[in-house]
């Protein structure tokens, strides 16, 4: 849906929808979607890749507490494999608004596109430092994947996930080329579709 023409005075309750984990090789997307109690408000809401680790967790429960509602939800590392990035991201990110407790009346979704929702919809490039809402969605999504890396190197210490959260970085290049793939990782994506294809 599009705003074109849409009327502002009949909204009461705005949600606000981001995702996190689209570059990582391994884990699930995790997309979160909150709606914020305007007579509550929490300070210091940003984009959580500007906040310390320390920061988010405090955040995280804060946002959680004052919520009217939130909603975190994921796409598999099987459904990326099957629908590519883009389309597993879009999924998780309805999933977290169809899981929303409450009906908002208008959603802002933070990049360049809309996942396909029953509510008026708009996305704003740079969102999550621009809506308090998309902020607070960023915050508990990057929170819960986080602990996911840190859940996933409690199996796997040898792969150091909760040091490098997944993403593609020389250190864990290396690391996943000795020890091999595992069942949570994204198949489709570059450096472990190679080396699926060489075992």
């Amino acid at each position: 849906m599009e705003t074109i023409g849409f009327d502002f005075s009949d909204v009461q309750s705005i949600a606000g929808v981001d995702e996190v984990g689209r570059g990582p090789l391994v884990g699930d997307v995790v997309a979160a979607a909150v709606i914020l109690d305007p007579h509550n408000p929490i300070d210091g809401l940003m984009d959580s890749k500007k906040l310390s680790e320390k920061r988010r967790e405090q955040l995280a429960v804060e946002i959680k507490e004052k919520a009217l509602a939130w909603s975190i939800a994921v796409a598999t590392p099987a459904e990326i494999d099957q629908l590519n990035i883009l389309h597993a991201t879009m999924l998780a990110m309805r999933r977290a608004v169809l899981g929303l407790k409450a009906k908002p009346d208008f959603v802002y979704v933070d990049g360049n596109r809309c996942p396909e929702i029953p509510y008026p919809v708009e996305a704003v490039v740079k969102g999550d430092s621009k809506v308090a809402e998309i902020s607070a969605a960023s915050i508990i999504a990057k929170v819960h994947r986080d602990h996911q890396m840190i859940e996933l190197d409690a199996r796997f210490p040898q792969y150091q996930f909760a040091k490098h959260k997944g993403y593609p970085t020389a250190d864990h290049l290396r690391l996943l080329e000795e020890h091999g793939v595992l069942p949570e990782y994204r198949r489709s994506f570059g450096p472990v579709k190679r080396l699926v294809e060489l075992s």
